[in-house]
């Protein structure tokens, strides 16, 4: 009854903890680990893992879950799915075959072999001897590991490994473990741990390529923009903004094209930190005449690292100036477009009081017109008054009328031009 009140989340998030257990190892074995990236096929871990599966009659994985382990006798698989790769680790205990070479991978179908084409990113052998074996193992180290650096380390306070970090003809790089006092499940949390060291470093390095490329890109994107930037500091070149302002625009384009970089690089950085934590989970002691794997690291992976990091910071130095750029030319523009509309502003009143002024030379001759032919229409009646013989003179009443006719006119365009702008100003207001 109490579980029908649990959260849906809280079962599988509690089974987290436990979704990536350890290997366990007891004796000497061989192990191979690969791990397996594609950016083209996304369903290439969960086919692989079902091909295999199926090849060599295990028990069929779930689909839901990110980890499989399986066994058949001294043999053992483990399958992990992580959010960019997934890796297949084989162990094959109390192997009697020379080391590395590859007796845990012997057993696999070459038709699923042949399905691993271009997806293999890391592959590594592994041997653990222990006790007398792994004195007289020691003995052979330079041997196995013949690459122009040796490493090696005691770790854990109850053994030593040794890798060159090198691929070799095989294409399978090496680590050799030597229990020589190992807690129970040491060796096998031990070797997971170099196995994850080897992936993420290589994970790390992905962006390694891009951050290269990108480089060349900002420095002929920050050639072309010193160069818009001077122009745009020339004198005289109102007429360019234009040009600069498309220019800008198609610089800033580019650099949001390869925005996408950030994901790379800000993964690159994530791996880059469980690389040194891993390392740290060592608890490496210095052995005479040997580098150690932090030590390594430190001069070797930190500064792919760092590139990465001056890498993306440059690009967002470099959008930033682009940014600027076109925020200042913006600037110009505007206050250009707004000095050009004040100019025009200016004209527009210049050329308005001109009418004005026009309009009243029109309206004081429109008065003397109408006066005019008003006084004609008067004197006429006038003289055909007089031409019946009444009692009047034309010539004195024209005159008299001069004056009234003048005044009643300029009432009357008065009225009619004030009648005008309070429509206008209606209109307006509407």
């Amino acid at each position: 009854m109490f579980a029908s009140l649990n959260h849906p989340l809280r079962d599988p998030l509690s089974k987290e903890l436990h979704a990536r257990p350890f290997l366990r190892i007891d004796g000497p074995a061989s192990l191979s680990h690969l791990a397996i990236y594609s950016d083209r096929d996304e369903e290439i871990h969960g086919r692989l893992l079902m091909e295999l599966a199926c090849a060599l009659q295990l028990p069929p994985p779930s689909p839901q879950h990110n980890h499989y382990t399986a066994k058949k006798g001294d043999w053992q698989l483990k399958w992990e799915k992580h959010t960019e790769f997934s890796t297949f680790t084989f162990v094959l205990t109390g192997a009697q075959d020379g080391l590395f070479q590859g007796a845990a991978m012997k057993g696999l179908p070459d038709s699923w072999l042949a399905l691993l084409k271009e997806s293999v990113f890391v592959a590594v052998h592994a041997e653990l001897r222990c006790g007398e074996q792994a004195e007289q193992t020691r003995m052979d180290v330079h041997e196995l590991l013949p690459g122009p650096v040796l490493v090696g380390s005691k770790v854990l306070s109850g053994g030593e490994v040794y890798c060159d970090w090198l691929v070799h003809e095989d294409h399978f790089s090496r680590f050799l473990v030597l229990d020589l006092g190992f807690r129970e499940a040491q060796a096998g949390r031990l070797i997971q741990r170099l196995f994850e060291i080897e992936t993420y470093r290589m994970m790390t390095l992905l962006a390694l390529p891009d951050a290269r490329r990108h480089s060349q890109f900002l420095g002929k994107l920050d050639a072309a923009l010193s160069v818009l930037m001077r122009r745009m500091e020339q004198p005289g070149k109102e007429h360019d903004d234009a040009y600069l302002l498309r220019e800008l625009t198609h610089l800033a384009g580019q650099m949001e094209a390869h925005a996408g970089l950030e994901t790379r690089f800000s993964a690159s950085q994530a791996y880059g930190k469980l690389v040194l934590a891993r390392i740290a989970e060592l608890r490496e002691a210095r052995i005479e005449g040997f580098p150690t794997i932090a030590e390594f690291m430190q001069r070797r992976l930190q500064p792919a690292m760092q590139t990465c990091s001056s890498v993306w910071a440059r690009h967002q130095q470099s959008a930033t100036r682009i940014a600027r750029a076109v925020d200042l030319l913006r600037t110009r523009v505007n206050l250009a477009q707004e000095e050009h509309t004040t100019a025009l502003l200016e004209g527009m009143n210049r050329t308005a009081r001109t009418q004005l002024r026009m309009q009243h030379a029109v309206e004081g001759l429109s008065v003397a017109a109408i006066s005019y032919y008003v006084l004609n229409l008067s004197g006429a009646a006038l003289r055909a008054l007089h031409a019946v013989h009444l009692p009047v003179d034309p010539e004195v009443l024209e005159g008299l009328l001069i004056l009234p006719v003048v005044a009643a006119v300029v009432v009357f365009t008065s009225r009619i031009r004030r009648l005008g702008h309070d429509h206008s100003h209606r209109s307006e207001r509407h």
